[in-house]
Protein backbone atom coordinates (compact mmCIF):
# COMPACT_ATOMS: atom_id res chain seq x y z
CA UNK A 1 0.00 0.00 0.00
CA UNK A 2 1.42 3.36 -1.07
CA UNK A 3 0.92 6.93 0.07
CA UNK A 4 -1.36 8.76 -2.36
CA UNK A 5 0.44 10.95 -4.90
CA UNK A 6 -0.55 14.59 -4.59
CA UNK A 7 0.26 17.85 -6.36
CA UNK A 8 1.49 19.70 -3.29
CA UNK A 9 4.63 21.55 -2.27
CA UNK A 10 4.71 20.28 1.29
CA UNK A 11 2.45 18.30 3.59
CA UNK A 12 3.15 20.75 6.41
CA UNK A 13 2.29 23.86 4.39
CA UNK A 14 -0.55 22.57 2.22
CA UNK A 15 -3.39 24.04 4.34
CA UNK A 16 -1.82 27.51 4.56
CA UNK A 17 -0.98 27.55 0.86
CA UNK A 18 -4.51 26.39 -0.01
CA UNK A 19 -6.08 29.16 2.07
CA UNK A 20 -3.77 31.65 0.38
CA UNK A 21 -4.87 30.39 -3.02
CA UNK A 22 -8.56 30.63 -2.08
CA UNK A 23 -8.21 34.19 -0.79
CA UNK A 24 -6.01 35.48 -3.61
CA UNK A 25 -8.26 34.10 -6.36
CA UNK A 26 -10.98 36.64 -5.54
CA UNK A 27 -11.33 40.10 -4.11
CA UNK A 28 -14.01 39.44 -1.50
CA UNK A 29 -11.94 37.47 1.04
CA UNK A 30 -9.07 38.25 3.37
CA UNK A 31 -6.81 36.26 5.72
CA UNK A 32 -6.44 37.03 9.40
CA UNK A 33 -2.67 37.21 9.78
CA UNK A 34 -1.21 34.61 12.13
CA UNK A 35 -4.31 32.40 11.99
CA UNK A 36 -5.99 30.05 9.54
CA UNK A 37 -8.99 32.34 9.42
CA UNK A 38 -10.68 33.66 6.28
CA UNK A 39 -13.00 36.65 6.61
CA UNK A 40 -15.16 38.81 4.39
CA UNK A 41 -13.08 41.73 3.21
CA UNK A 42 -16.06 44.09 3.67
CA UNK A 43 -16.62 43.72 7.41
CA UNK A 44 -18.03 47.27 7.49
CA UNK A 45 -21.17 45.89 5.82
CA UNK A 46 -21.81 43.66 8.84
CA UNK A 47 -22.54 46.59 11.13
CA UNK A 48 -25.71 45.99 13.10
CA UNK A 49 -26.13 42.46 11.73
CA UNK A 50 -25.39 39.00 13.10
CA UNK A 51 -22.09 37.63 11.80
CA UNK A 52 -21.86 33.93 10.93
CA UNK A 53 -18.70 31.93 11.67
CA UNK A 54 -18.14 28.29 10.84
CA UNK A 55 -15.22 26.02 10.09
CA UNK A 56 -13.58 22.74 10.89
CA UNK A 57 -10.88 20.54 9.48
CA UNK A 58 -9.39 21.21 6.06
CA UNK A 59 -9.78 18.67 3.25
CA UNK A 60 -13.50 19.37 2.80
CA UNK A 61 -13.09 22.18 0.27
CA UNK A 62 -14.97 24.21 -0.84
CA UNK A 63 -16.21 24.01 2.76
CA UNK A 64 -15.86 26.21 4.60
CA UNK A 65 -14.17 29.26 3.07
CA UNK A 66 -16.11 28.84 -0.16
CA UNK A 67 -19.31 29.82 1.64
CA UNK A 68 -18.07 33.20 2.84
CA UNK A 69 -19.95 36.09 1.28
CA UNK A 70 -22.94 38.37 1.50
CA UNK A 71 -25.89 36.22 2.52
CA UNK A 72 -23.84 33.35 3.94
CA UNK A 73 -20.82 33.08 6.23
CA UNK A 74 -18.89 36.09 7.50
CA UNK A 75 -15.81 33.99 8.19
CA UNK A 76 -14.41 30.48 8.44
CA UNK A 77 -11.74 28.94 10.65
CA UNK A 78 -9.63 26.11 9.26
CA UNK A 79 -7.86 23.38 11.15
CA UNK A 80 -5.31 20.97 9.77
CA UNK A 81 -6.52 18.30 7.37
CA UNK A 82 -9.44 16.56 9.11
CA UNK A 83 -8.49 18.29 12.40
CA UNK A 84 -10.56 20.73 14.42
CA UNK A 85 -9.24 24.32 14.45
CA UNK A 86 -7.65 25.60 17.69
CA UNK A 87 -9.73 27.72 20.11
CA UNK A 88 -7.29 30.64 19.82
CA UNK A 89 -7.97 31.01 16.09
CA UNK A 90 -11.72 30.66 16.60
CA UNK A 91 -11.63 33.36 19.27
CA UNK A 92 -9.54 35.62 17.05
CA UNK A 93 -12.15 35.26 14.29
CA UNK A 94 -15.03 36.02 16.68
CA UNK A 95 -13.31 39.14 17.97
CA UNK A 96 -12.45 40.32 14.44
CA UNK A 97 -16.13 40.09 13.44
CA UNK A 98 -17.28 41.75 16.64
CA UNK A 99 -14.78 44.58 16.37
CA UNK A 100 -15.76 44.96 12.72
CA UNK A 101 -19.19 46.08 13.85
CA UNK A 102 -21.28 42.88 13.97
CA UNK A 103 -24.21 42.97 16.41
CA UNK A 104 -23.53 39.38 17.49
CA UNK A 105 -21.75 36.25 16.29
CA UNK A 106 -23.38 32.90 15.54
CA UNK A 107 -21.16 29.81 15.37
CA UNK A 108 -22.31 27.02 13.05
CA UNK A 109 -20.60 23.82 14.18
CA UNK A 110 -20.68 20.26 12.87
CA UNK A 111 -21.35 17.63 15.53
CA UNK A 112 -17.85 16.27 16.05
CA UNK A 113 -16.35 16.21 19.55
CA UNK A 114 -13.28 18.27 18.64
CA UNK A 115 -15.33 20.95 16.90
CA UNK A 116 -17.83 21.18 19.76
CA UNK A 117 -15.08 21.50 22.36
CA UNK A 118 -12.92 24.02 20.55
CA UNK A 119 -15.74 26.23 19.25
CA UNK A 120 -17.45 25.97 22.63
CA UNK A 121 -14.31 27.04 24.48
CA UNK A 122 -13.84 30.00 22.13
CA UNK A 123 -17.50 30.98 22.60
CA UNK A 124 -17.11 31.03 26.39
CA UNK A 125 -13.96 33.10 26.13
CA UNK A 126 -15.70 35.56 23.79
CA UNK A 127 -18.67 35.89 26.13
CA UNK A 128 -16.25 36.70 28.94
CA UNK A 129 -15.09 39.64 26.82
CA UNK A 130 -18.64 40.88 26.33
CA UNK A 131 -19.32 39.48 22.86
CA UNK A 132 -22.92 38.27 22.27
CA UNK A 133 -22.25 34.82 20.78
CA UNK A 134 -24.30 31.67 20.36
CA UNK A 135 -23.73 28.29 18.72
CA UNK A 136 -25.87 25.88 16.71
CA UNK A 137 -24.87 22.26 16.25
CA UNK A 138 -25.62 20.52 12.96
CA UNK A 139 -26.15 16.76 13.32
CA UNK A 140 -27.70 15.53 10.07
CA UNK A 141 -26.20 12.02 9.71
CA UNK A 142 -28.84 9.37 9.01
CA UNK A 143 -26.46 6.38 8.99
CA UNK A 144 -26.88 4.82 12.43
CA UNK A 145 -30.27 3.56 13.52
CA UNK A 146 -29.23 3.87 17.17
CA UNK A 147 -26.50 6.52 17.39
CA UNK A 148 -23.95 6.42 20.18
CA UNK A 149 -23.84 8.99 22.97
CA UNK A 150 -21.82 11.35 20.74
CA UNK A 151 -24.90 11.60 18.56
CA UNK A 152 -25.31 12.07 14.82
CA UNK A 153 -22.39 13.42 12.87
CA UNK A 154 -22.48 16.77 11.15
CA UNK A 155 -22.23 16.35 7.39
CA UNK A 156 -23.15 18.22 4.21
CA UNK A 157 -26.44 19.43 5.71
CA UNK A 158 -24.26 22.07 7.35
CA UNK A 159 -24.12 23.88 4.00
CA UNK A 160 -27.93 24.27 4.06
CA UNK A 161 -27.66 25.76 7.53
CA UNK A 162 -25.05 28.24 6.31
CA UNK A 163 -27.46 29.36 3.62
CA UNK A 164 -30.59 29.68 5.75
CA UNK A 165 -28.82 31.41 8.66
CA UNK A 166 -26.88 33.66 6.30
CA UNK A 167 -30.04 34.82 4.54
CA UNK A 168 -31.70 35.63 7.87
CA UNK A 169 -28.62 37.47 9.11
CA UNK A 170 -28.49 39.52 5.92
CA UNK A 171 -32.11 40.53 6.52
CA UNK A 172 -31.09 41.89 9.93
CA UNK A 173 -32.88 39.38 12.13
CA UNK A 174 -31.66 39.21 15.76
CA UNK A 175 -29.45 36.41 17.05
CA UNK A 176 -32.10 34.62 19.14
CA UNK A 177 -34.53 34.50 16.18
CA UNK A 178 -31.91 33.08 13.85
CA UNK A 179 -30.85 30.45 16.41
CA UNK A 180 -34.45 29.39 17.03
CA UNK A 181 -35.30 29.05 13.34
CA UNK A 182 -32.06 27.28 12.47
CA UNK A 183 -32.53 24.76 15.27
CA UNK A 184 -35.97 23.97 13.86
CA UNK A 185 -34.53 23.62 10.34
CA UNK A 186 -31.84 21.15 11.48
CA UNK A 187 -34.62 18.76 12.55
CA UNK A 188 -35.73 18.31 8.94
CA UNK A 189 -32.31 17.78 7.36
CA UNK A 190 -30.79 14.35 6.75
CA UNK A 191 -27.61 13.16 5.03
CA UNK A 192 -26.19 9.79 4.04
CA UNK A 193 -22.98 9.04 2.16
CA UNK A 194 -21.62 6.19 0.09
CA UNK A 195 -18.04 5.63 -1.06
CA UNK A 196 -16.28 3.49 -3.65
CA UNK A 197 -12.81 4.30 -2.29
CA UNK A 198 -11.07 5.51 0.86
CA UNK A 199 -9.34 8.86 1.21
CA UNK A 200 -5.96 9.62 2.71
CA UNK A 201 -4.60 12.59 4.62
CA UNK A 202 -1.57 14.07 2.76
CA UNK A 203 1.54 12.13 3.70
CA UNK A 204 -0.44 9.24 5.21
CA UNK A 205 -1.77 5.89 4.09
CA UNK A 206 -5.48 5.57 3.17
CA UNK A 207 -7.86 5.97 6.08
CA UNK A 208 -9.40 2.54 5.51
CA UNK A 209 -9.32 -0.33 3.05
CA UNK A 210 -12.14 -1.03 0.64
CA UNK A 211 -11.77 -4.15 -1.52
CA UNK A 212 -12.20 -3.78 -5.26
CA UNK A 213 -15.82 -3.98 -6.36
CA UNK A 214 -17.19 -2.99 -2.94
CA UNK A 215 -18.72 0.20 -1.58
CA UNK A 216 -19.34 1.48 1.92
CA UNK A 217 -22.63 3.01 3.00
CA UNK A 218 -22.98 5.60 5.76
CA UNK A 219 -19.38 6.68 6.21
CA UNK A 220 -18.35 10.05 7.65
CA UNK A 221 -16.60 12.89 5.88
CA UNK A 222 -13.23 11.94 7.41
CA UNK A 223 -13.41 8.35 6.23
CA UNK A 224 -14.93 7.05 9.47
CA UNK A 225 -16.47 3.61 9.02
CA UNK A 226 -20.01 3.36 7.79
CA UNK A 227 -22.75 0.89 8.56
CA UNK A 228 -22.58 -1.57 5.71
CA UNK A 229 -20.35 -2.85 2.91
CA UNK A 230 -21.77 -4.35 -0.24
CA UNK A 231 -21.00 -4.93 -3.89
CA UNK A 232 -21.01 -1.89 -6.11
CA UNK A 233 -24.46 -1.63 -7.68
CA UNK A 234 -26.01 0.51 -10.44
CA UNK A 235 -26.57 4.17 -9.54
CA UNK A 236 -30.37 3.87 -9.43
CA UNK A 237 -30.16 0.98 -6.99
CA UNK A 238 -27.58 2.72 -4.77
CA UNK A 239 -29.65 5.89 -4.53
CA UNK A 240 -32.84 3.94 -3.77
CA UNK A 241 -31.04 2.05 -1.00
CA UNK A 242 -29.80 5.34 0.46
CA UNK A 243 -33.21 7.00 0.48
CA UNK A 244 -34.86 3.85 1.87
CA UNK A 245 -32.37 3.89 4.74
CA UNK A 246 -32.71 7.63 5.35
CA UNK A 247 -36.50 7.41 5.60
CA UNK A 248 -36.78 4.10 7.49
CA UNK A 249 -39.19 4.78 10.42
CA UNK A 250 -37.47 2.10 12.54
CA UNK A 251 -34.30 4.23 12.66
CA UNK A 252 -33.87 6.85 15.35
CA UNK A 253 -32.05 9.07 12.86
CA UNK A 254 -34.52 8.79 10.00
CA UNK A 255 -35.96 11.76 8.14
CA UNK A 256 -39.74 11.48 8.23
CA UNK A 257 -41.19 12.05 4.77
CA UNK A 258 -44.54 11.35 3.21
CA UNK A 259 -46.08 11.72 -0.22
CA UNK A 260 -46.72 15.36 -1.00
CA UNK A 261 -43.80 16.69 1.05
CA UNK A 262 -41.57 19.28 -0.59
CA UNK A 263 -37.79 18.91 -0.33
CA UNK A 264 -34.50 20.49 -1.32
CA UNK A 265 -31.79 17.97 -2.18
CA UNK A 266 -28.03 18.23 -2.41
CA UNK A 267 -26.07 15.59 -4.31
CA UNK A 268 -22.58 16.16 -2.96
CA UNK A 269 -19.45 14.86 -4.64
CA UNK A 270 -17.11 13.57 -1.93
CA UNK A 271 -14.14 14.42 -4.13
CA UNK A 272 -13.39 12.10 -7.02
CA UNK A 273 -16.58 11.19 -8.85
CA UNK A 274 -16.66 12.39 -12.44
CA UNK A 275 -19.18 15.00 -13.51
CA UNK A 276 -20.77 12.32 -15.67
CA UNK A 277 -21.36 10.06 -12.66
CA UNK A 278 -22.69 12.97 -10.63
CA UNK A 279 -25.24 13.81 -13.30
CA UNK A 280 -26.41 10.17 -13.41
CA UNK A 281 -26.73 10.06 -9.60
CA UNK A 282 -28.58 13.38 -9.57
CA UNK A 283 -31.12 12.06 -12.05
CA UNK A 284 -31.52 8.94 -9.92
CA UNK A 285 -32.09 11.01 -6.76
CA UNK A 286 -34.77 13.18 -8.36
CA UNK A 287 -36.56 10.18 -9.89
CA UNK A 288 -36.38 8.09 -6.70
CA UNK A 289 -37.93 10.86 -4.60
CA UNK A 290 -40.62 11.62 -7.19
CA UNK A 291 -41.51 7.91 -7.31
CA UNK A 292 -42.34 8.25 -3.60
CA UNK A 293 -44.64 11.18 -4.31
CA UNK A 294 -42.12 13.70 -2.96
CA UNK A 295 -42.05 17.13 -4.60
CA UNK A 296 -38.47 18.10 -5.42
CA UNK A 297 -38.32 21.88 -5.11
CA UNK A 298 -34.59 22.56 -5.62
CA UNK A 299 -31.54 20.49 -6.53
CA UNK A 300 -27.86 21.16 -5.85
CA UNK A 301 -25.32 18.87 -7.48
CA UNK A 302 -21.55 19.18 -7.28
CA UNK A 303 -18.67 19.66 -4.86
CA UNK A 304 -19.95 21.14 -1.60
CA UNK A 305 -18.34 19.26 1.31
CA UNK A 306 -15.68 16.86 0.11
CA UNK A 307 -13.44 14.27 1.73
CA UNK A 308 -10.20 14.92 -0.16
CA UNK A 309 -10.03 12.43 -3.04
CA UNK A 310 -12.75 10.04 -1.89
CA UNK A 311 -14.70 8.54 -4.80
CA UNK A 312 -18.21 8.76 -3.50
CA UNK A 313 -21.14 11.01 -2.87
CA UNK A 314 -23.55 12.01 -0.14
CA UNK A 315 -27.22 12.81 -0.46
CA UNK A 316 -28.70 15.53 1.74
CA UNK A 317 -32.45 16.05 1.93
CA UNK A 318 -34.11 19.03 3.60
CA UNK A 319 -37.88 19.26 3.96
CA UNK A 320 -38.99 22.65 2.75
CA UNK A 321 -41.83 25.13 2.96
CA UNK A 322 -42.27 28.54 1.38
CA UNK A 323 -40.18 30.30 4.03
CA UNK A 324 -37.29 27.84 3.72
CA UNK A 325 -37.38 28.18 -0.05
CA UNK A 326 -37.41 31.96 0.23
CA UNK A 327 -34.27 31.89 2.37
CA UNK A 328 -32.69 29.23 0.17
CA UNK A 329 -33.28 31.33 -2.95
CA UNK A 330 -31.97 34.56 -1.40
CA UNK A 331 -28.96 35.94 -3.27
CA UNK A 332 -25.46 35.33 -1.97
CA UNK A 333 -22.00 36.26 -3.19
CA UNK A 334 -20.38 33.15 -1.68
CA UNK A 335 -18.25 31.68 -4.50
CA UNK A 336 -19.06 28.02 -3.81
CA UNK A 337 -22.83 28.47 -3.74
CA UNK A 338 -24.34 27.44 -7.09
CA UNK A 339 -26.37 29.76 -9.25
CA UNK A 340 -29.65 27.86 -8.99
CA UNK A 341 -33.00 28.47 -10.60
CA UNK A 342 -35.87 29.31 -8.27
CA UNK A 343 -38.27 27.29 -10.41
CA UNK A 344 -39.81 24.13 -8.95
CA UNK A 345 -37.92 21.04 -10.19
CA UNK A 346 -40.78 18.54 -9.97
CA UNK A 347 -43.52 19.20 -12.50
CA UNK A 348 -41.34 21.34 -14.73
CA UNK A 349 -41.42 20.46 -18.39
CA UNK A 350 -37.82 19.35 -18.89
CA UNK A 351 -37.88 18.05 -22.47
CA UNK A 352 -39.36 19.19 -25.76
CA UNK A 353 -40.14 17.42 -29.00
CA UNK A 354 -37.55 17.80 -31.77
CA UNK A 355 -38.60 19.67 -34.91
CA UNK A 356 -40.37 17.51 -37.43
CA UNK A 357 -38.28 16.64 -40.44
CA UNK A 358 -38.23 13.83 -42.94
CA UNK A 359 -34.94 11.99 -43.39
CA UNK A 360 -33.81 12.03 -47.00
CA UNK A 361 -33.67 8.24 -47.12
CA UNK A 362 -37.37 8.04 -46.18
CA UNK A 363 -38.48 9.98 -49.28
CA UNK A 364 -39.71 7.90 -52.20
CA UNK A 365 -37.67 8.39 -55.37
CA UNK A 366 -38.34 7.30 -58.92
CA UNK A 367 -36.08 4.61 -60.37
CA UNK A 368 -34.24 5.16 -63.63
CA UNK A 369 -31.89 3.52 -66.14
CA UNK A 370 -28.95 3.74 -63.72
CA UNK A 371 -30.79 2.30 -60.71
CA UNK A 372 -29.73 -1.28 -61.34
CA UNK A 373 -26.09 -0.41 -61.93
CA UNK A 374 -25.87 1.75 -58.82
CA UNK A 375 -27.57 -0.95 -56.72
CA UNK A 376 -25.02 -3.51 -57.92
CA UNK A 377 -22.13 -1.16 -57.10
CA UNK A 378 -23.53 -0.46 -53.64
CA UNK A 379 -23.97 -4.15 -52.89
CA UNK A 380 -20.36 -4.77 -53.92
CA UNK A 381 -19.09 -1.95 -51.68
CA UNK A 382 -21.02 -3.32 -48.70
CA UNK A 383 -19.67 -6.83 -49.22
CA UNK A 384 -16.12 -5.51 -49.52
CA UNK A 385 -16.33 -3.50 -46.31
CA UNK A 386 -17.71 -6.47 -44.39
CA UNK A 387 -14.94 -8.70 -45.77
CA UNK A 388 -12.31 -6.16 -44.69
CA UNK A 389 -13.81 -5.60 -41.22
CA UNK A 390 -11.24 -7.53 -39.19
CA UNK A 391 -8.32 -6.29 -41.30
CA UNK A 392 -9.35 -2.68 -40.76
CA UNK A 393 -9.79 -3.26 -37.02
CA UNK A 394 -6.32 -4.79 -36.84
CA UNK A 395 -4.74 -1.85 -38.68
CA UNK A 396 -6.60 0.60 -36.43
CA UNK A 397 -5.34 -0.97 -33.19
CA UNK A 398 -1.87 0.37 -33.88
CA UNK A 399 -3.00 3.98 -34.15
CA UNK A 400 -6.56 4.31 -32.91
CA UNK A 401 -9.12 2.51 -30.83
CA UNK A 402 -9.34 -0.58 -33.04
CA UNK A 403 -12.86 -0.04 -34.36
CA UNK A 404 -12.30 1.22 -37.92
CA UNK A 405 -13.57 -2.04 -39.39
CA UNK A 406 -16.59 -2.08 -37.11
CA UNK A 407 -17.41 1.51 -38.05
CA UNK A 408 -17.30 0.77 -41.76
CA UNK A 409 -19.29 -2.43 -41.19
CA UNK A 410 -22.02 -0.38 -39.49
CA UNK A 411 -22.29 1.75 -42.62
CA UNK A 412 -22.34 -1.31 -44.86
CA UNK A 413 -25.11 -2.99 -42.84
CA UNK A 414 -27.16 0.20 -42.80
CA UNK A 415 -26.94 0.45 -46.60
CA UNK A 416 -27.79 -3.24 -47.04
CA UNK A 417 -30.81 -2.81 -44.79
CA UNK A 418 -31.94 0.22 -46.75
CA UNK A 419 -31.51 -1.59 -50.09
CA UNK A 420 -33.84 -4.38 -48.93
CA UNK A 421 -36.76 -2.02 -48.54
CA UNK A 422 -36.17 0.77 -51.04
CA UNK A 423 -35.84 1.44 -54.71
CA UNK A 424 -32.57 3.01 -55.82
CA UNK A 425 -33.34 6.42 -57.33
CA UNK A 426 -32.40 6.94 -60.91
CA UNK A 427 -30.74 10.25 -60.10
CA UNK A 428 -27.18 9.75 -58.75
CA UNK A 429 -27.38 12.97 -56.75
CA UNK A 430 -30.49 11.75 -54.91
CA UNK A 431 -28.79 8.46 -54.13
CA UNK A 432 -25.73 10.18 -52.68
CA UNK A 433 -28.00 12.36 -50.52
CA UNK A 434 -29.69 9.22 -49.20
CA UNK A 435 -26.30 7.65 -48.45
CA UNK A 436 -25.08 10.84 -46.73
CA UNK A 437 -28.06 10.71 -44.37
CA UNK A 438 -27.66 6.98 -43.70
CA UNK A 439 -23.95 7.27 -42.98
CA UNK A 440 -24.46 10.26 -40.71
CA UNK A 441 -27.05 8.39 -38.63
CA UNK A 442 -25.56 4.92 -38.51
CA UNK A 443 -21.80 5.03 -39.03
CA UNK A 444 -20.78 7.34 -36.20
CA UNK A 445 -17.40 8.73 -35.26
CA UNK A 446 -15.23 11.03 -37.33
CA UNK A 447 -15.33 8.58 -40.24
CA UNK A 448 -19.11 8.85 -40.39
CA UNK A 449 -18.93 12.63 -40.42
CA UNK A 450 -16.25 12.66 -43.13
CA UNK A 451 -18.07 10.21 -45.41
CA UNK A 452 -21.32 12.12 -44.90
CA UNK A 453 -19.59 15.39 -45.79
CA UNK A 454 -18.12 13.80 -48.91
CA UNK A 455 -21.44 12.35 -50.06
CA UNK A 456 -23.47 15.49 -49.33
CA UNK A 457 -21.03 17.70 -51.26
CA UNK A 458 -20.71 15.19 -54.11
CA UNK A 459 -24.48 14.95 -54.48
CA UNK A 460 -24.96 18.52 -55.73
CA UNK A 461 -23.12 18.22 -59.09
CA UNK A 462 -25.05 15.01 -59.77
CA UNK A 463 -28.56 16.37 -59.30
CA UNK A 464 -30.14 15.76 -62.69
CA UNK A 465 -26.78 14.80 -64.19
CA UNK A 466 -25.11 11.42 -64.70
CA UNK A 467 -22.40 11.92 -67.32
CA UNK A 468 -18.75 11.13 -66.60
CA UNK A 469 -17.76 14.80 -66.30
CA UNK A 470 -20.39 15.34 -63.60
CA UNK A 471 -19.09 12.32 -61.66
CA UNK A 472 -15.58 13.76 -61.87
CA UNK A 473 -16.84 17.11 -60.57
CA UNK A 474 -18.77 15.35 -57.79
CA UNK A 475 -15.71 13.43 -56.61
CA UNK A 476 -13.69 16.63 -56.56
CA UNK A 477 -16.40 18.50 -54.60
CA UNK A 478 -16.67 15.72 -52.05
CA UNK A 479 -12.93 15.56 -51.51
CA UNK A 480 -12.63 19.31 -51.11
CA UNK A 481 -15.36 19.25 -48.47
CA UNK A 482 -13.48 16.59 -46.50
CA UNK A 483 -10.29 18.64 -46.68
CA UNK A 484 -12.04 21.89 -45.75
CA UNK A 485 -13.87 20.59 -42.68
CA UNK A 486 -11.56 17.77 -41.62
CA UNK A 487 -8.40 19.86 -41.79
CA UNK A 488 -6.25 17.11 -43.35
CA UNK A 489 -4.28 17.16 -46.60
CA UNK A 490 -2.61 14.46 -48.69
CA UNK A 491 0.53 13.32 -46.87
CA UNK A 492 -1.08 13.52 -43.43
CA UNK A 493 -1.63 9.73 -43.26
CA UNK A 494 -5.41 9.70 -43.61
CA UNK A 495 -7.98 8.37 -46.06
CA UNK A 496 -7.17 11.37 -48.27
CA UNK A 497 -3.86 9.71 -49.19
CA UNK A 498 -5.87 7.11 -51.09
CA UNK A 499 -8.78 9.30 -52.15
CA UNK A 500 -6.97 12.34 -53.53
CA UNK A 501 -4.76 10.48 -56.07
CA UNK A 502 -7.82 8.57 -57.28
CA UNK A 503 -9.88 11.76 -57.63
CA UNK A 504 -7.02 13.44 -59.46
CA UNK A 505 -7.04 10.56 -61.96
CA UNK A 506 -10.83 10.72 -62.29
CA UNK A 507 -10.63 14.37 -63.37
CA UNK A 508 -9.54 13.00 -66.76
CA UNK A 509 -13.17 11.96 -67.25
CA UNK A 510 -14.02 15.63 -67.80
CA UNK A 511 -12.36 15.55 -71.23
CA UNK A 512 -12.15 11.85 -72.13
CA UNK A 513 -14.37 9.97 -74.59
CA UNK A 514 -16.80 7.36 -73.17
CA UNK A 515 -14.62 4.54 -74.50
CA UNK A 516 -11.87 5.15 -71.95
CA UNK A 517 -14.07 5.59 -68.83
CA UNK A 518 -13.29 2.13 -67.46
CA UNK A 519 -9.57 2.57 -68.14
CA UNK A 520 -9.57 5.84 -66.19
CA UNK A 521 -11.49 4.20 -63.35
CA UNK A 522 -9.01 1.31 -63.28
CA UNK A 523 -6.12 3.73 -63.08
CA UNK A 524 -7.87 5.59 -60.25
CA UNK A 525 -8.26 2.32 -58.32
CA UNK A 526 -4.57 1.54 -58.76
CA UNK A 527 -3.58 5.03 -57.59
CA UNK A 528 -5.82 4.66 -54.52
CA UNK A 529 -4.13 1.35 -53.67
CA UNK A 530 -0.67 2.90 -54.09
CA UNK A 531 -1.71 5.88 -51.97
CA UNK A 532 -2.95 3.59 -49.19
CA UNK A 533 0.31 1.60 -49.28
CA UNK A 534 2.34 4.81 -49.09
CA UNK A 535 0.86 5.64 -45.68
CA UNK A 536 3.09 2.96 -44.14
CA UNK A 537 5.96 5.41 -44.27
CA UNK A 538 4.06 8.61 -43.52
CA UNK A 539 4.02 10.48 -40.21
CA UNK A 540 0.45 11.09 -39.11
CA UNK A 541 -0.50 14.77 -38.96
CA UNK A 542 -4.24 14.42 -38.39
CA UNK A 543 -6.63 12.12 -36.57
CA UNK A 544 -5.89 9.94 -33.54
CA UNK A 545 -2.79 8.51 -35.17
CA UNK A 546 -1.16 11.94 -34.94
CA UNK A 547 -0.68 11.31 -31.21
CA UNK A 548 1.26 8.07 -31.79
CA UNK A 549 5.04 7.99 -32.12
CA UNK A 550 6.05 7.46 -35.75
CA UNK A 551 8.10 4.34 -34.96
CA UNK A 552 4.90 2.57 -33.89
CA UNK A 553 3.14 3.24 -37.21
CA UNK A 554 4.37 0.52 -39.55
CA UNK A 555 1.08 -0.53 -41.17
CA UNK A 556 -1.00 1.42 -43.71
CA UNK A 557 -3.69 3.80 -42.50
CA UNK A 558 -6.97 1.86 -42.13
CA UNK A 559 -9.07 4.72 -43.53
CA UNK A 560 -6.96 4.83 -46.67
CA UNK A 561 -7.19 1.05 -47.03
CA UNK A 562 -10.98 1.29 -46.73
CA UNK A 563 -11.19 3.94 -49.46
CA UNK A 564 -9.07 1.80 -51.80
CA UNK A 565 -11.34 -1.19 -51.11
CA UNK A 566 -14.47 0.86 -51.83
CA UNK A 567 -13.14 2.13 -55.17
CA UNK A 568 -12.03 -1.37 -56.20
CA UNK A 569 -15.46 -2.78 -55.37
CA UNK A 570 -17.14 -0.13 -57.52
CA UNK A 571 -14.77 -0.79 -60.40
CA UNK A 572 -15.24 -4.55 -60.29
CA UNK A 573 -19.03 -4.17 -60.14
CA UNK A 574 -18.99 -1.87 -63.18
CA UNK A 575 -16.71 -4.20 -65.13
CA UNK A 576 -19.64 -6.58 -65.50
CA UNK A 577 -21.79 -3.77 -66.81
CA UNK A 578 -19.26 -1.97 -69.04
CA UNK A 579 -16.64 -4.52 -70.16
Amino acid sequence: MEVQKRLLNSVDKCVDEALCGIVRSGGSLTLLRGHRVVLRSDLDNLKGKVALLSGGGSGHEPAHAGYIGVGMLSGAVAGGVFASPPPASILAAILALWQGGAAAVLLVVKNYTGDRLNFGLAAEQARAQGVPVDMVIVADDCAFKQPAKAGRRGLCGTVFVHKLAGAMAEEGLPLHTIVSRVNEATKVIGTLGVSLSPCSVPGCLPSFQLPAGEMELGLGIHGEPGIKRSKVAPADEVVKTMIDHMTDPSSQTHLAMKSGDSVVICVNNLGALSSLEMAVVTRAAISSLEDRGIIVARVMSGLFMTSLEMAGMSLTIMKSDQEILRLFDAKTSAPAWPNLSSELVSGRKWSVEPPQQTASHEVTYSPGPLSGVMRKALEAVCEALLQHQEELNMLDRAAGDGDCGNTHACAAKAIQEWLLGHQVPGCPGQLLSVLASLVQERMGGSSGALYSLFLAAAALPLMGQSDAASWAKAMHSGTEAMKRYGGAEPGDRTMLDALCPAVEELQKLSSSPPTVVMAVLQAAVERAKAGADSTKSLSAQAGRASYIAVEHLTQPDPGAVAVAAILRAVYEALCGEYP
